[in-house]
């Protein structure tokens, strides 16, 4: 067996939402060196274009898909108009922490509709391609280690990332017969430009470091290799599960 070959996507089609910075920007990168054709989703066509060019100035494939994936109906259309994807990376996500008492109906439509609502019909219209191919492929959602865990002022988050682990249990197994396999990748506070804001406040900080079991802050470079193994043949028996990456923060 050669093992190195089992983590090659030579040949495969990826769709990476949320893919012009942070964990999505990382991941894309990572697939195309793998030897993936990733296309990059998210509203911003100057990001996503920079990280195209990145791609091919490294030898890589990538094109882009300016779509905002809130509006479901216009994905969904352009998503059947592209060739059926091996691989989706759901990845786009927000987060508004604050205490239950000061969320409001827009922080609950925020957060709940890109977290959960935009990943679930993401899901459904690459899948429906997938089905259509009938050739398998590999759902990844993006979720964290709060979909596992609860934590003060992230009423919201968990319950958007909690529910997006039953999502994808439950169409791992509607799914597993089609040989389409789906799991989570389960990150602990990576440091991105949406969290950059948070480590601001030391006391915050401390906190965060003090339940991290190997005593860091993540990096994207750290979620990387999970993606790959779950896109890759690799995981070829996994599928319903969630891949922890919180540095010890669940172990208890």
């Amino acid at each position: 067996m050669n093992v190195a070959r089992l983590f090659r996507l030579d040949g495969k089609r990826a769709l990476v939402t949320g893919a012009g910075r942070g964990i999505g920007k990382a991941i894309a990168k990572a697939l195309a060196d793998s030897g993936a054709s990733v296309t990059l989703c998210a509203r911003s066509a100057d990001e996503i274009g920079a990280v195209a060019r990145e791609i091919a100035e490294s030898g890589g494939q990538a094109d882009v898909l300016v779509q905002d994936v809130l509006d479901t109906g216009a994905t969904t259309a352009a998503i059947a108009a592209l060739p059926p994807f091996d691989i989706l990376v759901n990845n786009a996500g927000t987060n508004r922490p604050k205490p239950l008492g000061e969320i409001t109906v827009e922080d609950y439509a925020a957060v709940m509709d890109l977290n959960v609502r935009a990943a679930i019909f993401v899901a459904r219209a690459v899948t429906q391609r997938m089905l259509e191919a009938g050739a398998g492929g590999s759902v990844i959602n993006m979720s964290s280690q709060m979909g596992h865990v609860g934590a003060a002022n992230r009423t919201l988050y968990c319950a958007s990332k909690w529910a997006l682990e039953g999502f994808t249990k439950a169409l791992a197994i509607e799914l597993g017969p089609h040989g389409i396999r789906v799991n989570t990748i389960c990150p602990t506070f990576i440091e991105t430009p949406m969290t950059e804001s948070y480590f601001r406040d030391e006391a915050f900080r401390a906190s965060v470091l003090q339940k991290i079991r190997l005593g860091r802050l993540g990096q994207v470079d750290d979620v990387v290799g999970a993606a790959i193994y779950l896109a890759s043949d690799a995981s070829s028996l996994m599928t319903g599960s969630a891949l922890m990456l919180d540095g010890g923060w669940t172990a208890g």
